[in-house]
């Protein structure tokens, strides 16, 4: 802790008025943008209103789930902070869908609220080319765009709202979370704020982007549970759910988890009764938040939402410990912004919580998000050069997505101010790439939440190979150390050897029987099967051959169930490669940015047209994926692109030999 503080105290000491990248919001976007920026090796300025709310788990105490967890591991692959903090903090590891293929497994931990936010501070405080600063931006500064560039504006820094010298930058990061002319609610009252207990920020920095850049805002909510005594509840009423007996890490440079095993602490699940529907109808007029008409998360309403939605259900109720000290619990699923002397009514008609007291009552948040199709693949504002946007404020919802653009916007906007490309990741390589090509190509009409449903080639971007997928092309990227790259090829060279170990025990099916006399395979067939294709069956794994052949496998024994799941998943990803190949091909010829859709030659209807004209796709990937376009749209599109650039090509090599005939 002293530690911690010398290192706040010398974070707070401006010495600069200019840096390569700023990152405007201490949350979990702007952690990771901020950390990646400064990996990459640009000069970066982290602002926040509380160095001490750094890393701070304003809602849920967890981090991972369906989905979620692949972009923890992604994000983990590319050096990134919250999987480590996960694996630090964690006091609940549970791998959920286990009934399910590997693919779709999702890594999840109950957090220790303390030590995940000592962790991400101590990491990001302690990080080279990073230093913090407490503050409350006031606006951006915007100036003329570089003409050899794209965009109308370009925003060179920021002002402080404490009326500082101006700070001035190649690139800013925008990760306001729910901030962004924020508003709290409980009951029938509310107040400027994006989470209680922390001052609103400014509504200059609105202002600037919907007045001055012109960008389009809309308005999104979203709540959280009161915070429960745990004395105060009787969880023998509620149903013990155990973490797994073995921990799973979210980080591949973790072997195991700060938490031991036995020291892991439960979570309960209980359920809603009737007499929770009748406290939530009876107030509804007391419940000015759930009356607004900005949209909610679908995917994690509210208590009043739910009962409105589902009348006459009763709703999962899950305890969750905030810590191995705290003397609180999250009663996830109880989101709720009626006033808290009702909140109190209404949590005592849950048998488990018929006595409970309540610690800090819910409320609910409304927030401005930018719509993300303003954005190209790198999360830069398309019209705004200079500027990034992460987070909630692109209209997602959770602490992995937010994770995930944070990272990818620190890793671009370090780039541009290092004058290098952008950097792009396909759908066809990660979740990262799906969550931001989602945001970009389509929008949102709600808070976005990943799934796994949402990626085309699931079966290949999987927990297990998110090392192999993306941390060689981090290490290109400038965002992944020398140590984790170095792992990542020794466990890359190790399963390549173990693979082709499998590839070269070949037997006939009738000598694999009798090697391994327990394997449900037909005696009918008689074919030649390698060790690999054995292990596709499912009562076969690879620690069953390594005792066959423990002189050639034995030594990859630290990589079996990577190994047994590659097995598994090799007939669907065969046949993946080659569809992979043809979208790649096809989804990744850029579309000019100064093409005038209503103009174009092209048989194209006026819908389509103006749903061109407005997204303005930077690819014909993206634009297959916008709502409104029709396979026929697609087909011309991409006729016309494709021959009018090898008509511009003739043109060029034929102007190439007339030069040089003429020369």
């Amino acid at each position: 802790v002293s530690r911690l503080r010398r290192l706040k105290l010398r974070a707070s000491q401006l010495s600069r008025q200019r840096y390569d990248v700023i990152v405007v919001g201490g949350g979990h976007a702007g952690t990771e943008a901020a950390a990646a920026a400064a990996r990459v090796g640009a000069e970066t300025l982290l602002v926040t209103q509380k160095i001490q709310t750094i890393g701070a788990l304003s809602c849920n105490p967890s981090l991972g789930g369906v989905g979620k967890g692949h972009l923890v591991r992604e994000v983990d692959a590319l050096d990134g902070l919250c999987g480590r903090a996960g694996d630090w903090a964690g006091i609940n590891f549970s791998v959920l869908n286990r009934s399910k293929g590997p693919a779709v497994w999702g890594l999840r931990a109950q957090l220790d609220r303390q030590r995940y936010r000592e962790f991400i501070q101590v990491q990001l405080l302690s990080t080279p080319r990073l230093k913090v600063l407490e503050g409350s931006v006031e606006e951006l500064l915007v100036s003329d765009p570089n003409p050899a560039e794209p965009g109308r504006h370009r925003v060179t820094g920021i002002r402080l709202a404490n009326g500082s010298q101006p700070i001035s930058a190649s690139s800013v990061v925008l990760t306001t979370g729910t901030f962004l002319s924020g508003s709290l609610f409980v009951g029938r009252t509310s107040s400027p704020g994006g989470r209680i207990g922390d001052a609103p920020s400014s509504s200059g920095l609105t202002q600037t982007l919907r007045d001055q850049l012109g960008l389009r805002v809309g308005r999104l909510r979203t709540g959280t549970p009161p915070r429960l005594l745990k004395d105060s509840v009787d969880l023998s009423l509620a149903k013990l759910h155990p973490p797994d007996r073995q921990p799973t890490p979210f980080s591949f440079m973790n072997t195991q988890t700060r938490c031991k095993p036995e020291e892991q602490l439960p979570c309960y699940l209980t359920y809603t009764t009737p007499g929770v529907e009748r406290v939530v109808r009876e107030s509804l007029h007391l419940n000015c938040h759930i009356q607004q008409d900005a949209k909610g998360p679908r995917y994690c309403p509210s208590i009043e939402s739910r009962v409105l939605r589902f009348p006459g259900r009763s709703h999962q109720v899950w305890l969750e410990p905030e810590g191995l000290t705290s003397d609180l619990l999250y009663p996830q699923g109880l989101s709720m912004t009626m006033p808290p002397d009702v909140q109190l009514r209404l949590i005592r008609e849950i048998p488990p919580l018929h006595r409970a007291e309540i610690h800090t009552p819910g409320y609910g948040v409304q927030y401005d998000y930018v719509c993300p199709t303003q954005l190209s693949p790198a999360l830069q504002v398309k019209n705004t050069q200079g500027l990034f946007l992460a987070g909630q404020i692109n209209g997602t919802t959770g602490y992995e997505e937010a994770a995930a653009q944070g990272l990818w916007a620190g890793v671009n906007a370090a780039r541009r101010a290092l004058s290098q490309p952008p950097a792009a990741l396909s759908r066809t390589e990660s979740y990262i790439g799906v969550l931001v090509d989602d945001l970009v190509s389509r929008g949102v009409t709600e808070p976005y939440r990943m799934f796994t449903s949402r990626a085309e080639f699931r079966t290949s971007l999987r927990p297990d190979n998110a090392d192999l997928r993306l941390t060689m092309k981090g290490f290109e990227l400038g965002c992944v150390s020398a140590v984790r790259h170095h792992e990542a090829v020794r466990v890359r060279c190790s399963l390549q050897n173990a693979i082709a170990a499998l590839q070269a025990l070949t037997m006939s099916s009738t000598s694999w029987r009798k090697k391994l006399p327990g394997i449900s395979m037909s005696e009918n067939k008689n074919q030649t099967l390698s060790g690999m294709d054995l292990l596709e069956y499912k009562d076969v794994s690879f620690e069953m051959l390594a005792s066959v052949f423990p002189e050639c496998l034995s030594p990859y024994m630290e990589f079996s169930q990577r190994l047994k799941i590659e097995a598994v998943y090799k007939p669907h990803n065969d046949q993946n490669r080659s569809e992979i190949k043809r979208i790649q091909s096809e989804e990744n010829m850029s579309l000019p940015q100064d093409i005038d859709y209503f103009t174009l030659p092209v048989s194209l209807s006026q819908e389509v047209r103006e749903i061109l004209d407005r997204f303005r796709p930077t690819t014909l990937g993206a634009a297959t994926r916008l709502q409104g376009m029709t396979p026929a749209a697609i087909a011309n599109l991409f006729n016309y692109v494709h021959f009018t650039r090898r008509r511009e090509s003739r043109r060029n090599k034929s102007f190439t030999v007339f030069s040089t005939i003429t020369y």
